[in-house]
This record gives structure tokens, C-alpha cells and sequence, in this order.
């Protein structure tokens, strides 16, 4: 009789944990929530992969690690077109090219950090996560003389210390949702191909500096966007500074 006793008050207290449960994840957003207070699952959080946009702006963005050779000639493309663009500096790059680092800034161009030796990030430390930013941003900063705002991981590989060491120094994380698969050799009109068939208003670019063909495929690609009515702006000028919300997915939405 004592046993049944003590084991009707657990049932109850169980029961009373179970509703204080179910109320949070409702208030919190449903299943996940309860997953999480149940099994203390870490949220996980997501860069910027597209933006959630009336507007048909979007965002074209080089990432630049090894070589130059046709850095100069996709400034030129970009500035005849009128076209704005993003590009993702690493710095040992920054290192070896600072004229080039200092052309595409004075042609109005917008740089970010790539990272400073172009690591697998989400395998750092945090200290040296920051140590690899603080570098390549400060090496940047030297040549330019204006604030680095966004930051794209090496092989987009990312995790919750990166993201949140990345935000701790004002840097918005940026991926992609439209990948030009430029790195792997293909045609001209292939790289155009997998842009132009999958751009939508609010959508990144992920391009390379140093890509075959991408100088043949670039004016395809601006003339059929332009042609559609889309906008090519600085990527700091995409997305949201403040006031957001990241969905599951990626895409920074402005909060109502």
C-alpha cells in the first residue's frame, strides 16, 4: 500500500511536467520545442542563405582563395553592366593580391572575409575561429579603410560557435541558394544555365573569382537576370541589418 502511494505522487508529478512541457512547446513553436526541453537538444542556428524580399534584388558574390588572372576582368564586366557584387576575400589571398584587393574595392565594390587561411571552420576552436576572422578582417580593413559586414565560411561548413563568434564581431554569415557550380570546370553556358534557371528575388550567388569560364559566362548571365527585371546589389545592401528572423531553411525574413 505505502508503494502504491509513492508511486501515484510520481505519476503526478510526471503528469504536471508533461503539461508544463506541452505548454512550452506550444508557446515555443511546437515539437522541437518539446524535443528540446525534454532532451535539452541545442537550437540549431542557420547563416544567410536568401532573403525574403518584395523586391527583385539579389546578390552576386565572388569568393577568391587562389589566383587572380580573371579578377580584373569580372570588374570590368560587373562595371560596364552597372552591376554591384560581393567578393569574399581569404586572407593569404588579401596577402598575395593586395592591388587587386585595392581594385575591386575602388571600383565600388563590397569585400568580405572568406576566413584567413581558408580552414574547415566548424572544426576550430573558438579561439581560433576568432583568431582566423579578426586576421582577415583586420587585413582587409588596412587596404580599404571601411567595415568588413559579412563573412562566408570556407565549404560552407558551419556550426553554432562559428556562427555566434561570427555575430559577436558584427559580421552577417552568408551562404548561398543559387550555386553556379562554376569551380567544377563546366562550360560557360552551363555556369549561366545553373544561375539563371534558379535565381529568385532575394537569392545569393555563390560564384569564384578564378573559375573556368566564368568571364565568358558572366554577360549571359547579368543580360538574361537584367532582362527579367532583377537588381544586382552589395550583398550588405540584401539582406536585413536588424529586426529578423532566420527560417530553418536559411532565409532571413524581416520580422512584421
Amino acid at each position: 500500500m505505502h508503494f502504491y502511494v509513492i508511486k501515484s505522487r510520481t505519476l503526478k508529478i510526471m503528469a504536471f511536467m508533461l503539461l508544463v512541457c506541452v505548454t512550452l512547446a506550444i508557446n515555443w513553436g511546437g515539437g522541437d520545442a518539446l524535443a528540446g526541453v525534454f532532451f535539452y537538444k541545442q537550437v540549431r542556428k542557420v547563416p544567410i542563405y536568401c532573403v525574403e524580399t518584395t523586391n527583385k534584388d539579389i546578390a552576386i558574390s565572388f569568393d577568391a582563395a587562389w589566383g587572380s588572372d580573371k579578377t580584373e576582368d569580372i570588374i570590368n564586366i560587373l562595371n560596364s553592366n552597372d552591376v554591384q557584387a560581393t567578393f569574399f576575400l581569404v586572407g593569404m589571398w588579401v596577402d598575395k593580391y593586395p592591388e587587386m584587393v585595392k581594385k575591386i574595392d575602388e571600383a565600388g565594390f563590397e569585400i568580405g572575409t572568406h576566413s584567413n587561411l581558408h580552414p574547415d571552420m566548424s572544426k576550430l576552436s573558438a579561439d581560433q575561429i576568432k583568431m582566423e576572422l579578426e586576421t582577415s578582417v583586420k587585413k582587409i580593413e588596412d587596404i580599404t579603410n571601411k567595415k568588413v559586414k559579412v563573412f562566408r565560411p570556407p565549404y560552407g561548413a558551419y556550426n553554432n560557435t562559428l556562427l555566434e563568434i561570427a555575430d559577436s564581431l558584427s559580421l552577417k554569415t552568408i551562404q548561398w541558394d543559387v550555386d553556379s557550380l562554376d569551380w567544377k570546370g563546366i562550360t560557360s553556358s552551363q555556369i549561366a544555365s545553373n544561375i539563371i534557371s534558379k535565381v529568385k528575388p532575394g537569392s545569393i550567388i555563390l560564384c569564384h573569382n578564378n573559375a573556368d569560364h566564368i568571364v565568358e559566362a558572366l554577360p549571359a548571365v547579368i543580360t538574361a537576370l537584367k532582362s527579367q527585371g532583377y537588381n544586382f546589389v552589395k550583398m550588405s545592401d540584401l539582406v536585413y541589418e536588424s529586426n529578423y528572423t532566420i527560417s530553418s531553411t536559411g532565409k532571413q525574413i524581416k520580422n512584421k
